[in-house]
């Protein structure tokens, strides 16, 4: 697949776009399904035996999932995603790797913690993105479910704007289930309240630059299996391109046998 150059220029100057049928739709219903049963487990598991530490705490990430391609097939899928990859080569380089992988939702009558003026990521570097985001809706996005608000062109600046700033320019993206949203993660951003009775859910990525550090350690992190279905464009995207040794016995071995690739950015 062929990135828009119309839907590229948008990120880069505005900040956000969608881009339409990113995902079968025909896949939607099933990655839907299976976000609630996973966002369901994490509940019932934190219930049974919270980390140590936060005994008696609520659920740090309610209505978020972390890494939910380590524990279903559909969502590992999309690591390599190619409407994905058409647009993360051309604003991070073809080498990027991924920084979280995390689901999305805004439960029936309330939000969640992206109910606040900000940003993806702390960084600013004049014309030099270094993390973008990409959401996948699972429901359409409508004013009434919380579709989120970005502020056109606020990546341009290192200042923040203040919530009146933000909302007097802001505009609100509405993705049909299935589309994607690419963001330069500079882009100040709001998520809306849900108004409905029923859960609005969306998976949602933050990719890098391969020499950056990635949330997780993935390449340890991730099941054997799910790597094993990968082809190098998962893997690459997941951070084995970019390991570093452990020893020497690790460092001096062949070129083809490095843990760190030549050329990753």
């Amino acid at each position: 697949m062929i990135a828009s150059d119309e839907l590229l220029e948008r990120v880069r100057s505005r900040g956000f776009t969608v881009v339409p049928d990113a995902l079968a739709r025909d896949s939607v219903p099933r990655l839907r399904e299976r976000l609630e049963q996973l966002a369901e487990e994490d509940l019932r598991l934190w219930t049974e035996r919270p980390y140590p530490g936060l005994e008696g705490a609520p659920y740090p990430d309610g209505w978020m999932v972390h890494n939910p391609f380590t524990r279903s097939p559909e969502f590992a899928a999309l690591l390599e995603n190619e409407a994905m990859h058409a647009y993360l080569s051309p604003l991070l380089g073809a080498t990027c790797t991924l920084y979280a992988y995390t689901t999305s939702s805004m439960p029936p009558g309330g939000t969640n913690l992206s109910a606040r003026v900000h940003v993806d990521s702390p960084r600013w570097i004049p014309d030099y993105p270094t993390n973008v985001g990409v959401i996948f809706p699972l429901d359409d996005f409508t004013d009434d479910n919380g579709a989120t608000y970005f502020l056109p062109r606020s990546h341009l600046s290192p200042d923040a704007p203040t919530e009146a700033e933000f909302f007097a320019g802001a505009e609100r993206v509405y993705p049909r289930a299935g589309d994607m949203v690419v963001f330069n993660a500079r882009t100040y951003h709001f998520g809306g309240t849900n108004r409905t009775g029923r859960a609005r859910h969306a998976i949602t990525l933050n990719v890098c630059r391969s020499y950056m550090k990635q949330r997780f350690d993935y390449p340890r992190l991730t099941p054997k299996e799910v790597v094993d279905a990968l082809g190098p464009v998962g893997r690459r995207f997941l951070g084995f391109d970019t390991r570093v040794p452990a020893s020497l016995a690790e460092y001096f071995v062949p070129p083809e046998r490095r843990l760190y690739k030549p050329n990753q950015g």
